[in-house]
């Protein structure tokens, strides 16, 4: 159900209704649609061009069916004010719509790891660092040596990343045994990348958490 006029901040009326036809919110959404359009701006330093909320990383464009005007807005407005998603011609309901957008939230940040990942290939010639792309290309997740490698390079080459974007892999004993046989300020340093569950792990294994 659409939310009732008095749930609607003001700067959302005066952002959206100018771009559209009809002159009262909840007639005004239904004419727009999400594009499949998104951004990755890398920093999160964007604004929400209908609610103005900053801080965004994400932009990802609706348009208007009828008047043709874009804007680029989170993901949160587009599911909070029921924007028309589609998947090939059908409109997905609101459970569907939020799938869709955390999967292409999911894939916005895979690309951002492997443009991490090319741009330390391509700043150091290091056979290891070549591995872990290719791994990562295949795997889409490292293994922990990886990841301590990885993430210590990219550091020191400047490189902007998000650790939490990566996955790290335990499912193979070889791997468990080989995060238990890390010195604690490598496990320190791939932390950020581990689940909780993973962390739980590690802990058991002998390590602790890093000091904030």
């Amino acid at each position: 159900m659409m939310p009732n006029m008095d749930c609607f901040p003001r700067r959302v009326a005066e952002n959206i209704l100018p771009l559209s036809v009809a002159r009262t919110l909840p007639a005004a959404f239904r004419e727009w649609h999400f594009t499949g359009q998104t951004i990755d701006h890398e920093i999160s330093e964007e604004t929400c061009r209908l609610c103005d909320k900053k801080g965004l990383r994400y932009h990802f464009e609706i348009r208007n069916d009828h008047t043709g005007h874009r804007l680029d807005v989170g993901s949160e407005c587009i599911l909070k004010f029921q924007v028309a998603v589609y998947d090939e011609g059908r409109k997905l309901e609101p459970v569907e719509a939020r799938k869709a957008l955390v999967e292409r939230m999911r894939q916005m940040r895979l690309e951002s790891c492997l443009r991490a990942l090319e741009r330390l290939a391509k700043a150091e010639a290091n056979d290891i660092l070549s591995n872990a792309l290719a791994y990562y290309r295949l795997h889409k997740s490292l293994t922990p040596k990886f990841a301590n490698v990885v993430f210590w390079r990219l550091h020191a080459n400047a490189i902007d990343h998000d650790p939490t974007f990566f996955k790290v892999r335990l499912d193979k004993a070889s791997y468990v045994t080989d995060l238990g046989a890390m010195p604690r300020r490598n496990v320190h340093r791939i932390w950020k990348a581990l689940t909780s569950a993973q962390r739980k792990k590690a802990i058991e294994l002998g390590h602790s958490a890093p000091l904030e």
